[in-house]
């Protein structure tokens, strides 16, 4: 089915640079999107030249923390033009917050100022000016900012607002015992690596990449020189940036062809709603929803290179004695496309983000944790209604995935074909259940969203609901690892 394209005037409206117009034309692609995808290659080719020409032991740190924070605000008002204001604005009156508020309250109010200010920019963008996702999409740095400016604030708070035995082992780990400098701050912030499309790191990490401590800070975390190696490597990087620029590239091959291939609006077309069978739609559903994950695994796979090409995401040595460049990875595509649990596809998919959820409400909330979490979730993404189907759906479906897992998955342990035949089973299932979930969050309207679950008939939420009610939520679970022991046993004897 054919889409109506967007008249050219609001295909190509932005507010960014329009150097790039001729390529825009010429590719028949957004010239937002153009200078975004510009950027990213420029910062890919600048983060090799910082490597090499600003590494920590031919320039201060002062200079890199300096050329990072100058070539990534250069970047945001090449891609968003006035909109970069927006970014800014934030960032002052964070850093005001920073220098001003007390230790106690420190992470209160940068996370209120914080997501307060993202989600005012998301309702005036989509309802107020009516901007919606034809002209340029300033919430993404913004949104990547609010990860940092609320980590940092946590991380501050922990290490001069908290008792060391009140904080968990990677808190007391991440923990800041000095306020950062402006420039400090402006540079983790805004620098070029990651101010276009992430990830968020933590800042202890990102100074210690700066400072030149980064590897080797990594290597003392798993007692490198205790296993008998006298002095510390130099890894470089270069062999997971072209791994990584391979997948980009088969990336955007897929998007390139999949996305127009099957498009999301045949999802709730008149004619497929009433004439396509239950299995038709639910399997063109799939099909719809593995198409739309390419632009992700270009976006985050693209911006993971350029880190790393800068020698930062070092995250330590594998089994096997090979060097590991995935500290900042944000999905593992290969665990993504095998999950046979809704946990296990929710951990490998927009990691960095699952991290800041965690660091910042699911270890903190009081009550309710996983209902907090996807709320919050929620609210950064947007306040597109879409968004929040999504994550209601997705606490629902959690939980019976959860309660259907433990109660479950221990009778099909006792060999290797009964669980084998299990993981096939839960991965159908896993891939069906995100895809239904996720749906929503594609197509953005309530309309559209309320047609798509009426014509399933709701039927992932009638059977979590069914599970939830029969299942209770964590049963046998001492169980459960008695006999998975057994098992694990058997296969090693």
């Amino acid at each position: 089915m054919a889409v109506e394209q967007p008249p050219s005037s609001l295909a190509y409206r932005t507010t960014g640079s329009t150097l790039l117009h001729p390529v825009s034309d010429l590719l028949g692609i957004p010239l937002d999107q153009v200078n975004f995808v510009a950027c990213q290659l420029f910062a890919l080719l600048a983060a090799f030249w910082f490597r090499i020409y600003l590494s920590p032991e031919k320039a201060s740190s002062t200079i890199r923390h300096a050329f990072a924070a100058i070539f990534g605000i250069y970047f945001v008002i090449f891609c968003f033009g006035w909109y970069s204001i927006h970014l800014f604005v934030l960032v002052l009156i964070c850093y005001g917050i920073l220098i001003t508020a007390s230790m106690r309250n420190i992470h209160r109010y940068s996370f209120v100022v914080a997501m307060g200010y993202l989600t005012v920019c998301h309702i005036s963008r989509i309802y107020i000016f009516h901007y919606g996702i034809l002209t340029t999409d300033f919430s993404g740095p913004l949104m990547i900012v609010t990860q940092k400016i609320t980590t940092l604030a946590f991380q501050i708070h922990d290490g001069l607002g908290r008792k060391t035995e009140d904080l968990t082992p990677e808190q007391l780990r991440l923990a800041i015992k000095v306020r950062p400098s402006f420039l400090e701050y402006i540079s983790y912030l805004l620098n070029f690596l990651s101010v276009i499309a992430g990830p968020c790191s933590s800042y202890k990490d990102y100074v210690a990449f700066i400072e030149g401590r980064h590897i080797h800070m990594k290597l003392l975390e798993m007692n490198w020189k205790q296993k008998g190696y006298s002095s510390f490597p130099n890894p470089s990087p270069t062999g997971a940036v072209i791994h990584k620029l391979c997948i980009t590239l088969v990336s955007l091959l897929f998007f390139l062809t999949l996305t127009k291939a099957y498009p999301v609006t045949f999802l709730v077309d008149v004619w497929f709603v009433n004439q396509a069978s239950f299995l038709s739609r639910l399997f063109y559903l799939y099909i719809v929803m593995q198409a739309s994950k390419p632009k992700y695994y270009f976006a985050w796979t693209l911006a993971d290179a350029v880190n790393n090409a800068a020698g930062y995401g070092f995250s330590g040595v594998d089994k096997n004695g090979n060097f590991c460049w995935n500290l900042l990875s944000n999905l593992n595509i290969w665990k993504i496309e095998t999950a046979t649990s809704f946990k296990m596809y929710i951990e490998n998919w927009n990691i960095q983000t699952a991290a800041w959820l965690k660091r910042v409400c699911y270890e903190r909330a009081p009550w309710y944790p996983t209902a907090l979490t996807f709320i919050l979730s929620a609210l950064w993404h947007g306040v597109y209604p879409g968004y929040y189907f999504t994550f209601i759906t997705g606490i629902l479906v959690t939980l019976a995935a959860r309660a259907m897992r433990t109660t479950c998955r221990h009778y099909f342990l006792s060999s290797e074909s009964l669980k084998a035949a299990y993981d096939v089973v839960t991965w159908a299932c896993t891939q069906l259940a995100v895809s239904y979930t996720v749906a929503p969050f594609v197509i953005l309207a309530v309309e559209p969203a309320i047609t798509l679950y009426k014509s399933l008939y709701f039927h992932l939420h009638i059977v979590s609901l069914l599970i939830l009610l029969i299942l209770p939520i964590k049963p046998h679970a001492k169980r459960q690892s008695q006999t998975l022991n057994s098992f694990n046993n058997k296969k090693k004897t």
